[in-house]
């Protein structure tokens, strides 16, 4: 059988759909590169806003005129009757449970390419009064350490050297089992191989639980020095409205733990605008936070409210309001990276070579998984010296050394 994929959404999301796909593949089947060569389609969706729903539901109709069309990720939960069909299979996000439960663990990773990363946890242990994916998803289902492990010796035994784990919220990994997220970590970097791990999306209040030995094991030199800790708002009154169980300052408290720990690391965040209790104290607040910790990644997301979830019914803040916080947060933000790329010009660093660029160039990421674009004729996973010699919008330009 002959299979087209196409994958949207967050990262985890895409590495549940990659190891769906090559568990396909491991069945015999061949991957194609047309919905119109493939006898079906795998697409995986995401719903995360209302604007993205409609092009997965746009694209699936594309799809399904040239092939069979199977269709994974959160849209198949929330969706899912809408878009069930002749030629349509759904496959909802709660059908993954059993793939935690040990569909996922001896799948061979035939295809490299399609290939996002591990992932560790199904669910997560928050209700955000906005969320749409702790509803398609369910509560937490982690699975066994000495399984993801054994996966990333997998990974590594197929040449890929950029461990990637990844969940709703890595940090709530193992509070079912036991376990948690350091220990984890401990066991992946404990293996005697050469690799680089980059550890996926945390909440604050999670992490917050485990902060000290977190830190402790991300000392690991195998580790990315990279952070992703959404904030979404820096008013305590609209996240206690968002029900996000922690405070603007116990994010600070992380970052500058994290900051502290590691000078030269990089810190990604996300911010909604525009949701029901904005205003412009609340606004202010926001980009305070901003400034404070500086984050050299941000993910500005204007609010949409979605079904199923408690917020479905409140109304946004005047659209010209939220337009303006939104171009205001963004301008901000692009000056902050700017600054902190331009700090990086004239630096010698280490890079690992990770996927191929534009026009005849690599990217490489540091250690502390910033993105380096380097010409020339080099090697997937090599490791070379570079100087920083100039910046683009979002990444370094460097010169091998």
């Amino acid at each position: 059988m002959k299979i087209y994929y196409e994958a949207y959404g967050c990262t985890l999301s895409k590495a549940e759909a990659g190891l769906y796909v090559n568990k396909m593949l491991g069945e015999g089947n061949t991957l194609v590169d047309s919905p119109a060569d493939a006898d079906i389609s795998v697409i995986n969706t995401c719903v995360v806003i209302k604007g993205t729903e409609d092009r997965m539901i746009d694209r699936i109709s594309q799809m399904s005129s040239q092939s069979r069309v199977r269709v994974l990720g959160c849209l198949s939960s929330v969706g899912g009757n809408a878009i069930g069909g002749e030629r349509i299979e759904v496959i909802r996000p709660r059908e993954f449970r059993s793939f935690y439960a040990g569909n996922l663990d001896d799948i061979e990773i035939r295809e490299p390419s399609i290939f996002e990363g591990i992932p560790i946890n199904q669910g997560c242990t928050g209700s955000c009064n906005f969320c749409i994916s702790h509803i398609a998803r369910g509560k937490l289902v982690s699975r066994p350490q000495e399984k993801i492990v054994s996966q990333v010796r997998m990974q590594l035994e197929r040449g890929i050297r950029e461990v990637r784990i990844s969940s709703l919220d890595t940090a709530a990994y193992g509070k079912d089992l036991n376990i948690r997220l350091h220990d984890l970590v401990d066991g992946i970097t404990s293996i005697d191989a050469d690799f680089r791990l980059r550890i996926g999306m945390m909440e604050p209040k999670n992490t917050l639980e485990i902060l000290s030995p977190l830190l402790d094991s991300m000392e690991n030199v195998k580790v990315f020095k990279f952070l992703h800790l959404p904030v979404q708002n820096g008013d305590n009154r609209v996240l206690e409205s968002m029900n996000r169980e922690y405070s603007a300052e116990e994010f600070i408290r992380i970052v500058e733990e994290y900051r502290r720990r590691f000078p030269d690391s990089v810190l990604s965040t996300d911010i909604i605008t525009g949701y029901h209790a904005d205003d412009e104290e609340s606004f202010e607040r926001t980009c305070s936070i901003l400034e404070h910790a500086a984050p050299e990644i941000c993910n500005i997301t204007r609010y949409s409210p979605r079904p199923y979830t408690v917020d479905y019914d409140r109304s946004p803040p005047p659209s010209n309001k939220v337009k303006r916080w939104t171009k205001e947060i963004t301008e901000l933000h692009r000056r902050i990276t700017s600054e902190k790329l331009q700090r990086q010009v004239g630096r010698y660093v280490n890079l690992m070579i990770t996927e191929r660029g534009k026009n005849g160039t690599w990217v490489g990421r540091d250690d502390a998984y910033r993105p380096v674009v380097v010409p020339g004729e080099l090697t997937l996973y090599s490791r070379l010296n570079v100087e920083i010699v100039a910046t683009g919008s979002t990444y370094l330009i460097g010169k091998v050394s």
